[in-house]
């Protein structure tokens, strides 16, 4: 009896969209309480005045940083 090949479905697609979702929000969850840890002025500027661009500059930056810092190990 010979296995049929697997099909492309809607279900795997959405189960690769959500994983990826996932990942992503792992990442900027994690820069966010790195960024909390490391930097918590501009956090606590964030959140006293409303102004998000410096908080997300500042995610930018991390993750920029963090990505150069393990492709360098590549």
């Amino acid at each position: 009896m010979a296995a049929r090949p697997r099909q492309n479905s809607l279900g795997s697609l959405s189960f690769s969209v959500v994983g990826l979702i996932g990942v992503l929000a792992l990442i900027i969850a994690g820069a966010t309480i790195w960024l909390v840890l490391t930097d918590p002025v501009t956090v606590a500027e964030t959140v006293g005045t409303g102004e998000v661009s410096p908080l997300i500059r500042t995610l930018a930056t991390t993750i920029f940083e963090a990505l150069r810092g393990l492709l360098k190990y590549l």
